[in-house]
């Protein structure tokens, strides 16, 4: 519910603030003192159209700002998601009218839009410009009369669709890049098989530059190798030097002849036996890599030529013949992915075929049970109608079908299923009538079934019926959503409803049949409600007053709540146009106890 509306330069008020009551909330003063922008500030917290001129003269800006109970789960999670805070006293929402005007939710600039998603889900108002939004709520509307079998199987219908819609897509994709897809696998298994044929193994290109590096060069290697051995171990000498091998060991010789005078020298003696075996290693090492060394021509030109190759596969492929491997093992997924792409189509075709099937018999018993209900809802809603002084309204539901060639085909005949109510057995002739334009060709199908709802009024007698947006003035259109929410008894919650000149046309009895409905749909939802007839105003448990003061050629309003002798007060201006009137006094304490009477029943 809404706690609190603040109002800042909109219209003719200045600064006023709206304290509403948990129940119903009735919003009087005299014509032109500024109720109706008691309605707009709400609106405009709804999300509504701005209007620039509804900021008040000389005002750089208008403000409008709500205390309202914290949301539901699914609102709460939108606000947080944009930034707002939902602190312990509720959430607050504002909108600003400016030359660059903002919506504001839990303390956070919001887009317009999300504020209309959130405030929508808490606040409805119902009123002069209700038309458009009543027409399209027409199938919700008769979705929550019909009961929760019936909303349970538009899920169901919502879930199938979606379904659908998703394998449609992928069926769609896979058939429009068909060409592309075929492109794609001949260019890929012509690359595989390049690859396949040359067939590089792991690190081969680091293998091969060493190797030919090493061929290249063979003559200068086994020279240096050879040189390299006959310094350690040549038994001539070398530039009139003796080898080194014969060098250390006239050193060990030389230092174990002393040890036997000084065991000292013992140690360097073993270190240059030791380094003498060392060295031994080395001559045999250089003696082996000398006779190993492949100086063929021929196996260096083998070794450039598979360089070449396996250069030809990293110039397209990778930079590397590891790089080219790893290409290789992605592209053969993709392949088996093409070549399994047909068979994803004939797979997918089954299964769209299947879920059309599914989802046309789902869409045909919830159209039967759409059917079915639309007849009983319309009853009531006349039925309350008649009691809020439009007694010879008539209303209904039409429930229609789109032609549509990619849609779904409905079963030949409606579901025999046990009647929901003693109106729908089988040999009601308005059943029968709806037997005979069950549609027989492919539907359109959308997430809410394939259904067209329309809620059709004809005001006065003889007139046609016609949707409610072109049939019904601003008071009817209140009327008709006050009989709708009264005949919805809370299948429809929503947290507050504003109604708007839903007394308009009306007096006498009907007036104070208008009250009492208000004050029993107030025990289920916050109900406010802008009147100037005292017979609704009496029902209200919270009485708010628009007053006026003029100044210059500025009028300012301000809003004040009324009780006790003040209410009275106001009740008989409204009843007589006299405040203080004795007889319209005596009439409104009547009303008042009439009103008390009817809250306790």
């Amino acid at each position: 519910m809404i706690h609190e509306l603040r109002i800042s330069g909109l219209g003719v008020i200045a600064e006023a603030t709206c304290r509403f009551a948990p129940g119903f909330t009735a919003v009087t003063g005299e014509t032109g003192a500024g109720k109706t922008m008691v309605v707009s500030g709400l609106g405009l917290l709804a999300g509504g159209k701005v209007d620039p001129g509804l900021v008040r003269v000389g005002a750089d800006q208008a403000v409008v700002e709500g205390l309202l109970d914290a949301p539901g789960a699914a609102a709460a999670e939108v606000v947080t998601e944009a930034g707002g805070v939902i602190d312990d006293d509720g959430l607050t929402a504002a909108r600003i009218i400016a030359a660059r005007g903002r919506s504001v939710l839990g303390g956070r600039g919001v887009p317009t839009a999300l504020l209309s998603e959130v405030m929508g889900q808490m606040l409805v108002i119902h009123g002069q410009h209700d038309q458009t939004r009543i027409g399209g709520r027409s199938l919700a509307l008769l979705d929550a009369f019909a009961g929760q079998d019936t909303q349970a199987l538009a899920a169901e219908v919502a879930h199938a669709h979606g379904q659908l819609r998703g394998l449609e897509r992928e069926l769609d994709e896979l058939r429009t890049t068909e060409r592309e897809r075929a492109r794609e696998l001949d260019l890929l298994e012509f690359s595989l098989a390049e690859i396949a044929t040359i067939d590089p193994q792991p690190d081969e290109d680091l293998a091969l530059s060493a190797e030919s590096e090493r061929l290249a060069n063979a003559d200068s290697l086994v020279g240096a190798a050879h040189t390299a051995r006959e310094a350690l171990t040549s038994e001539a000498d070398l530039d009139g030097s003796a080898d080194a091998m014969g060098l250390l060991s006239e050193a060990r010789r030389a230092l174990e002849s002393a040890a036997e005078h000084d065991p000292a020298l013992a140690g360097p003696a073993a270190a240059i036996r030791s380094a003498m075996a060392q060295l031994g290693d080395v001559a045999a090492d250089l003696s082996q890599y000398v006779q190993d060394i492949d100086a063929d021509p021929r196996r260096l030109a083998a070794v450039q030529d598979r360089r070449a190759d396996l250069a030809r596969l990293t110039r397209k492929y990778g930079s590397s013949v590891s790089e080219v491997l790893q290409w290789s093992a992605t592209a053969a997924t993709r392949v088996a992915q093409l070549a399994g792409a047909d068979d994803r189509i004939e797979s997918l075709e089954a299964e769209v075929a299947d879920l059309r099937d599914r989802a046309g018999q789902l869409c045909a018993r919830l159209r039967d049970q759409r059917l079915a209900a639309a007849d009983r809802f319309a009853e009531e809603i006349a039925a309350e109608l008649g009691a809020l002084a439009m007694p010879r309204a008539r209303v209904a539901f039409t429930v229609t079908t789109t032609a549509a060639p990619d849609g779904v085909v409905l079963p030949a005949a409606r579901p025999t299923q046990p009647p929901a109510h003693p109106r729908d057995r089988s040999d009601d002739p308005a059943r029968d009538a709806r037997d005979a334009d069950w549609p027989a060709g492919p539907v359109a199908f959308r997430s809410t079934g394939v259904d067209d709802v329309a809620l059709m009024l004809a005001a006065n007698p003889g007139a046609p019926l016609r949707p409610i947006a072109q049939a019904a003035s601003g008071g009817e259109l209140s009327r008709v959503m006050l009989a709708v929410q009264v005949v919805l008894a809370g299948a429809d919650p929503v947290p507050t409803m504003v109604f708007d000149e839903v007394d308009a046309g009306v007096g006498g009895a009907a007036a104070i049949e208008v009250g009492r409905r208000l004050q029993g749909l107030s025990t289920r939802t916050q109900v406010i409600v802008v009147t100037h007839l005292a017979q609704v105003a009496a029902f209200a448990d919270r009485h708010l007053v628009v007053t006026k003061d003029s100044e210059g050629a500025v009028t300012e309003s301000s809003v004040r709540a009324v009780g006790g002798e003040d209410r009275t007060r106001e009740l008989s201006r409204m009843l007589a146009g006299l405040a203080d009137s004795e007889s319209a006094g005596a009439h409104a304490d009547e009303l008042l106890e009439l009103a008390h009477r009817a809250s306790r029943a």
